[in-house]
C-alpha cells in the first residue's frame, strides 16, 4: 500500500486512539534506514510513520551543501515510491523544528506540498512537528496558529510541544527538571489557541518527565498519568463526556521508558511515539560486530589487500538494515500496533 493519503492518516489517528495503542515514529536518516523502518512495520504487520528531522534533513541534503528541504524533499519522494513493495501504510512525518530553522525547513516544505495540493495531487508530508518549547507559551501558540492555517490548508496535521522535553535533540536542548510537565493551565491555553479540531488536526507532544537521547529506567522520573488529567481537565472545561479523550498525545524521549509507563501512555491518549536513539544503535551495533570480526578483511593490514566482500557496503549494510528492522518490530510489539495494520 502507498503513503497514505490525508484521510487515511487520519483513519491511522482514529483507530489508535480507539484501540489504546500507537505508531512508531522512526527516524530515518537515509534510503537504507528508511527501508529498515518498512520492513519493520511490515515483519511486524503494523502500520507506521516515518519520520525527518532537522539534522536528519540536512545529512540527507548531502554534506556539500547541508539544504534541509533538499534532503527531506528527495527522501520523502523516494519513499512515495518503494512503499508500494511494502504491504503496510505509512505517513510521512518532520520531526522537531524550532523557531530558528522555521524559514529552512518547515515552511519551504509546507509550501511544497500547498502546490501539490493545488494541482489535485496529496501533500508530499502527512504532518509537520512545530518545536516551540524553547519559546514563552504565547509565542509558540501563535507561532503554531500560523503553522496550524497553512498545515490545514495543505490536508497536513500539525505536530506541537508546548513544554520542554529534556535534554538534547538536533541542537534544542532543556535542563532535567521540574519544567518537564505539562500542567492543566498549559493544555488549556492551547486549546484556546488551536481549538479541538475545528481549526485543524494537531498532535500535542505535551510533556510528562520525557527526556531525550540515552538513559536507563528509574533515572528519571515520567509521570504518564499526567496525560490523564490534561484530557479530564479539557473534557470538563468544554463540557465533553466523561472518559473523553480530546487530545492525540505523542510521547517523546521514550529510551529507557519500562512497560509499565508506555502502556500507560497508551491507556491515556498517546497514538505516535518517536523512536529514534534506540534504533540508531540497532543500525550501528551489526556494524561494529562485522568490523570486529573482520578487522583483518576490513582493512588493508600490514600491507594486505583486504577482502572486497567483507568491506562491500551491501554485506554490513544488510546486516544493519536487519538490526534496526528486528528493533523496529520490538516496538511495534512494546506499542500494541504490531497486527494492527489497515486492511
Amino acid at each position: 500500500m502507498p503513503i497514505a493519503t490525508p484521510e487515511v492518516y487520519n483513519e491511522m489517528l482514529d483507530r489508535a486512539k480507539a484501540g489504546k495503542f500507537a505508531y512508531p515514529a522512526i527516524n530515518v536518516t537515509s534510503s537504507q534506514t528508511l527501508h529498515a523502518a518498512l520492513r519493520g512495520f511490515a515483519e511486524a504487520e503494523s502500520d507506521g510513520i516515518v519520520q525527518i528531522s532537522t539534522g536528519g534533513a540536512e545529512f540527507l541534503g548531502g554534506q556539500h551543501n547541508k539544504d534541509m528541504v533538499t534532503g527531506a524533499v528527495a527522501l520523502a519522494e523516494f519513499a512515495h515510491i518503494v512503499a508500494e513493495k511494502y504491504d503496510v501504510t505509512v505517513a510521512l512525518h518532520t520531526d522537531h523544528c524550532p523557531k530558528d530553522k522555521l524559514d529552512g525547513y518547515v515552511r519551504p516544505l509546507l509550501a511544497v506540498s500547498e502546490e501539490r495540493v493545488k494541482a489535485g495531487r496529496n501533500p508530499l508530508f502527512q504532518s509537520h512537528m512545530w518545536d516551540g518549547s524553547a519559546e514563552t507559551l504565547a509565542d509558540n501558540l501563535s507561532i503554531a496558529e500560523e503553522l496550524l492555517e497553512r498545515a490545514r490548508a495543505a490536508k497536513i496535521i500539525l505536530e506541537v510541544e508546548i513544554t520542554p522535553t529534556g535534554g538534547e535533540e538536533d541542537g534544542v536542548s532543556h535542563e532535567i527538571n521540574d519544567s518537564l510537565y505539562t500542567t492543566v493551565d498549559d493544555a488549556v491555553r492551547t486549546v484556546e489557541a488551536l481549538g479541538l479540531g475545528e481549526k485543524g488536526r494537531y498532535l500535542l507532544a505535551a510533556s510528562f518527565g520525557n527526556v531525550h537521547g540515552v538513559y536507563k529506567p528509574g533515572n528519571v522520573v515520567l509521570r504518564p498519568e499526567l496525560l490523564k488529567e490534561l484530557n479530564e481537565g479539557i473534557a470538563s472545561k468544554y463540557g465533553q463526556p466523561a472518559g473523553s479523550k480530546p487530545f492525540n498525545f505523542v510521547f517523546h524521549g521514550g529510551s529507557g521508558s519500562t512497560a509499565e509507563e508506555i502502556a500507560t501512555a497508551l491507556e491515556n491518549g498517546v497514538v505516535k511515539m518517536n523512536i529514534d536513539t534506540d534504533t540508531q544503535y540497532a543500525f550501528t551495533r551489526p556494524v561494529v560486530d562485522h568490523v570486529f570480526r573482520n578487522y583483518d578483511g576490513v582493512l588493508k593490514v600490514d600491507g594486505e589487500v583486504g577482502n572486497k566482500k567483507t568491506y562491500d557496503p551491501r554485506t554490513w549494510g544488510k546486516l544493519a538494515e536487519a538490526g534496526m528492522a528486528a528493533r523496529v518490530v520490538e516496538a511495534c510489539g512494546h506499542l500494541r500496533s504490531a497486527g494492527q495494520k489497515i486492511k
